[in-house]
């Protein structure tokens, strides 16, 4: 049996340092994870939030040296209109003609976990 104590740990982005809990230790020790987290609350909720945003993250000082000058595509998005509810959406893909396209809302209702 192993005991989780409360841990400081500090954000690779923005550098301010959190807490890891010991019931988050314990959490991630349930699902798996070997590491611990590397951002804050704050900056994993930014991340997130500019993922599903379709924001790329090398606008906001991602990881491995992105925004930090490195010469990188910007990724391509292509317009659609989403196969089940009729919306347009935004995909980081050329969709293909006999394959069906869903916004992000959509696509997470029908994802197979």
């Amino acid at each position: 049996m192993t005991t989780y104590v409360d841990r400081t740990l500090t954000c690779v982005d923005c550098g301010v340092d959190f807490v890891h809990s010991a019931a988050d230790q314990e959490f991630y020790a349930q699902r798996g994870f070997a590491s611990d987290p590397k951002r804050c609350p704050s900056c994993r909720a930014s991340r997130r939030a500019a993922r599903e945003a379709g924001t790329d993250l090398r606008d906001i000082g991602g990881p491995r040296g992105y925004g930090t000058g490195h010469d990188r595509p910007a990724r391509e998005y292509f317009a659609v209109i989403c196969s089940r509810c009729g919306n347009q959406a935004q995909v980081p893909f050329k969709p293909r003609l006999d394959r069906p396209v869903y916004c992000s809302d959509c696509f997470r209702t029908i994802r197979p976990d």
